[in-house]
């Protein structure tokens, strides 16, 4: 098991056709997550995107557009493990890699948020997914 271990996801309202431009994009990914050197795995197209993580981090990432009703699950990933040595006091090590995940999760919510933004800009509470085809 590794110490970071981040699994999140959040509904975005709006077509799931319209996630790989904004997922896809490698200069948010600079953005989103700036100490990270990525390596693509899998482009999934807008369907996500799969990485290998280094840096001061060390395993694998991955975004995965779920789609759902009208619109699409956004799930965010990250298992890794810190480069530098972590404390060997059980408490400071616990503390630790608690704010390490904290960190990590803070980073993917930042993420997840701008996608939600930008694919639902313009749509108003209660209206169909933006882009999406109402059944």
């Amino acid at each position: 098991m590794t110490s970071i271990q981040v699994a999140d996801d959040g509904f975005v309202a709006a077509a799931a056709s319209s996630a790989g431009a904004v997922v896809g994009d490698r200069a948010r990914w600079r953005r989103w997550w700036p100490d990270l050197r990525l390596e693509v795995v899998q482009d999934r197209g807008d369907d996500g995107v799969r990485w290998r993580v280094s840096g001061p981090l060390t395993g694998t990432m991955e975004i995965w557009c779920e789609k759902r009703l009208d619109g699409f699950i956004l799930h965010y990933f990250l298992h890794a493990e810190p480069v530098e040595p972590l404390p060997s006091e059980p408490r400071a090590w616990m503390d630790a890699v608690a704010e390490l995940n904290r960190v990590r999760r803070v980073a993917g919510k930042v993420m997840a948020f701008e996608v939600k933004q930008e694919l639902e800009r313009g749509r108003a509470a209660g209206e169909p997914a933006a882009g999406a085809s109402v059944a």
